[in-house]
């Protein structure tokens, strides 16, 4: 990642998240704010116990879970990411690496800690389409639409 441009508190938010691991969770407190809103294509919760149960989620659901930060922007308060993130699905037998392609954008109160956390990702091609019956199913649709 290209990060000359980026303050320390934002490097410290992005090392938190490309290491983050299930028991970092409680820590997440220090880096969102007592009322923070997160936004993703599945959630809108308020506050960090339920933005701590969002990841605790993910961790359940997903094997292997990881965030790359590929670029970083920040002006005002507020800071734009783009991202990798890299996963398996949980089931049984070796499941293929896959990979989501993403974009989030964070503001900052005046503690630096953030307010909000607003993920931008494309659910449809990016997730369902990698699920056996659905992708399938989308696959189809997706050829039908184009004649």
């Amino acid at each position: 990642m290209n990060d000359h441009r980026v303050s320390p508190a934002l490097r410290r938010v992005i090392a938190f998240f490309e290491s983050l691991r299930p028991e970092d969770l409680p820590a997440l407190a220090r880096i969102y704010a007592e009322d923070a809103r997160f936004r993703d294509p599945f959630s809108d919760v308020r506050g960090t116990a339920a933005i701590e149960a969002v990841f605790a989620a993910m961790f359940a659901r997903l094997a292997e879970p990881r965030f790359a930060i590929r670029e970083a922007i920040e002006s005002d308060g507020q800071a734009f990411l783009a991202w990798d993130f890299e996963f398996r699905f949980r089931r049984a037998g070796s499941a293929p690496l896959q990979l989501i392609e993403g974009a989030t954008l964070l503001r900052f109160g005046a503690d630096g800690r953030i307010v909000e956390h607003r993920d931008y990702w494309d659910a449809a091609g990016e997730l369902y389409a990698k699920l056996p019956f659905v992708g399938a199913l989308m696959r189809w649709l997706r050829r039908r639409m184009a004649h």
